[in-house]
């Protein structure tokens, strides 16, 4: 403060100085103007003299933050008319006239009332006239003038922020440009070098550097690592006067962050995994986790990791957890305790991303030795089928045996096995299983007809229940769940086809009711090689036990002379007539029992009944009625008499049905008449062949 104080009075000094050279007319003659005029011949042939102006002033100037006791010598104004008898008066106006500004109105001095600020206002315009002091009549017009602050370095830098962040990234060459800050200063840019800014460095060497007329910072070492240190805190200096003594200055600071680039490579924490698996978890669950460290942020310190090697290859996978940067590894295949106990994998963890300016850095990948054991567990039993299929023929006593099932404990204890069926796949119970040793038979005859395939579900339980070491066995298989509730866990099934084999117990019937149709014809018509019907058969038994079936008649009616059958030995068979002259009055229906057998073993045989009607057809032979013709009488009966009729028609009726050990013909017909206008048709059917 004492220097800017001193150097103010100097300047102030220096100021008064040149002003007073400025104003001595004795001492600067060409400086002491006068009002020079021109003679004028006036109305009364008076001549008169107008003087031209001629003030005695410079340019003003004034020291700014001038702080003395006394009011500071601006300048001072004089006219050549002033001969100094004090009747000129000298007045000011303009811009702080009166108020900043004073005139001494006798000497004609300026003088500055205030402490004046160039970085508030730099100049001032103001007007100056000479008039009368007796009558104020202008003496000369009014001129202008300028007053000037001349500046003083009175104003530090300023930065445009108080505080600056910047990032760089890591291991940048020397030189790399940080950031550019900026200072500017309120003072004269024009007048000395009171706003001529110098930057420099006050804290952050020796890894940053400013440039002294920019501001720009710049890295000084290589090879800086943000693992190592990741936040730079710098202070920056403008100091104006050039960066000379006695110069202002301001402050900064700068905070400059490493952004990261991937110069390191993953790297395992441990050269050697050791996991465990239990032989009862399922593909898909996860064994373990490993975790490479990268010490590299974001997309740099993305790994990913692989299975290379190892003899667990085929049984175990690994996935990367992108969130946590772990390698995951899970169950690709079930493992067996009693089969391998142990597996080894290499897992190598790498970069995604590798940046070709760090590539000497690398490899930038990493192993490490995995070793996972096969823990032991409860397994259930295992059949030693995934399914069975059994036989039994049908109407096979009960208790026949269908064939076994056979589970074993997986386990090193070898836990014992207890088998039962699960009733929901029999709910008829056609089967029964040893629990112990699993053999499936019968509790009743089956009957293929019905159900050629039996579909049941068989379990199989390890029971560990044992009262000082003796082994109970219960032949209740129904039971156990409910008995042994905690080895529900430890059990197996199986689904057991059982096919019920075909024995020939059914005889082969007609296809369809069949009948047949004749048309009455005289005895000289010839007979027809066309069969009167064609007929087949049906047999429930399987083909092998029927691969042809044979039609024949009974051998007690095997010539009768109305009608024969002839094997066309395809499975079917054609009905002919033996002779013409069928007549419908005598009689219009026939029965002809036909016997049809299988093939099988024992062969199986049936006897069916055909029945043929006696029909009239026309000369084409086509079908016009099959109704017996009646004939027709007069009777005069009374509805009880009727009645009684009827009775006594289905008494004969029952007796003609009687007896079908011997084919026999009957020809009764019964006609029946009245005398009344009524008529009655009845018609009787015989059994003939």
């Amino acid at each position: 403060m004492k220097e800017n104080y001193c150097l103010q009075a100097a300047l102030v000094c220096l100021g008064m100085l040149c002003h007073s050279q400025a104003f001595a007319p004795e001492r600067r003659g060409h400086l002491r103007p006068s009002f020079h005029g021109h003679h004028e011949k006036g109305k009364e042939g008076q001549v008169l003299q107008r003087s031209k102006r001629g003030w005695v002033w410079n340019q003003f100037f004034v020291i700014e933050e001038y702080t003395g006791p006394d009011p500071v010598l601006v300048g001072r104004l004089h006219s050549d008319i002033d001969s100094g008898d004090g009747n000129i008066k000298y007045i000011l106006s303009g811009e702080g006239a009166g108020t900043i500004f004073v005139i001494d109105d006798k000497s004609g001095n300026i003088h500055a009332t205030k402490t004046l600020d160039r970085e508030e206002r730099a100049q001032y315009t103001l007007m100056a006239q000479a008039v009368d002091r007796d009558t104020n009549r202008p003496l000369e017009p009014p001129s202008e003038f300028i007053v000037k602050v001349q500046d003083i370095n009175d104003n530090p830098p300023e930065f445009l922020h108080e505080t600056y962040h910047a990032n760089v990234p890591e291991r940048s060459n020397v030189g790399t440009s940080v950031i550019q800050v900026t200072a500017s200063d309120a003072d004269d840019p024009t007048y000395g070098n009171s706003a001529k800014l110098v930057y420099s460095i006050l804290e952050g060497q020796p890894y940053f550097s400013v440039e002294a007329q920019t501001g720009i910072i710049r890295t000084a070492l290589p090879n800086m690592d943000r693992e190592a240190k990741e936040e730079y805190h710098v202070v920056i200096q403008a100091k104006d006067m050039g960066g000379h003594m006695g110069g202002l200055s301001g402050t900064t600071k700068v905070t400059i962050t490493l952004t990261d680039v991937n110069d390191n490579p993953p790297k395992f924490p441990q050269s050697v995994y050791q996991m465990s698996v239990s032989e009862a978890a399922v593909p898909g669950e996860e064994v373990g986790r490993v975790k490479a460290k990268d010490p590299d942020i974001g997309e740099n310190g993305l790994v990913t990791y692989s299975i290379v090697d190892g003899d667990g290859m085929e049984l175990f996978e690994i996935t990367t957890d992108y969130e946590t940067q772990e390698g995951v590894i899970k169950l690709k295949k079930p493992v067996d305790f009693e089969t391998k106990r142990a597996y080894s994998l290499k897992v190598e963890a790498a970069n995604v991303h590798i940046d070709p300016k760090f590539i000497s850095n690398g490899p930038f990948k990493d192993t490490v030795t995995v070793k996972i054991a096969v823990e032991d567990a409860d397994e259930p039993p295992m059949f030693l089928a995934p399914s069975y299929i059994h036989e039994v023929q049908e109407n096979a006593a009960a208790g026949t045996v269908v064939g076994r099932v056979h589970a074993k404990d997986p386990d090193a204890a070898n836990s014992p096995i207890r088998y039962s069926i699960d009733r929901h796949t029999d709910l008829d119970r056609f089967f029964t299983i040893n629990p112990e040793d699993g053999f499936i038979k019968t509790t009743k005859p089956l009957d293929r007809e019905e159900t050629a395939w039996l579909n049941i579900t068989v379990f199989a339980a390890e029971i560990q229940y044992a009262w000082t070491n003796v082994y109970f066995f219960f032949t209740f298989p129904d039971c156990l769940h409910s008995l042994f509730p905690d080895n529900r866990h430890q059990e197996a099934k199986v689904p057991v086809a059982i096919r019920i084999l075909d024995v020939n117990d059914n005889a082969p019937k007609f296809a369809a009711p069949y009948e047949g149709f004749i048309c009455e014809s005289d005895q000289t018509k010839p007979l027809s090689n066309q069969p009167i019907v064609t007929i087949s058969a049906d047999d429930k038994d399987d083909t092998a036990n029927g691969p042809r079936f044979i039609f024949s008649l009974p051998p007690e009616i095997i010539h009768n002379p109305n009608f024969t059958v002839r094997d066309n030995r395809d499975n079917t068979a054609g009905v002919y007539a033996r002779r013409g002259g069928f007549s419908r009055q005598k009689q219009d229906l026939y029965l002809l029992p036909i016997v049809i057998s299988d093939g099988g073993i024992p062969p199986m045989s049936s006897t069916n009944t055909l029945t043929i009607k006696v029909c009239g057809c026309d000369v084409n032979g086509a079908l016009l009625s099959c109704n017996a013709e009646a004939y027709i009488l007069n009777a005069g009966l009374s509805t009880g008499a009727l009645i009684a009729i009827l009775a006594c028609i289905v008494i004969l009726l029952g007796k003609g049905l009687k007896g079908t050990s011997s084919p026999r013909e009957d020809k009764r017909l019964l006609y029946l008449g009245s005398k009344s206008p009524a008529r009655l048709t009845i018609r009787f059917p015989i059994k003939l062949v």
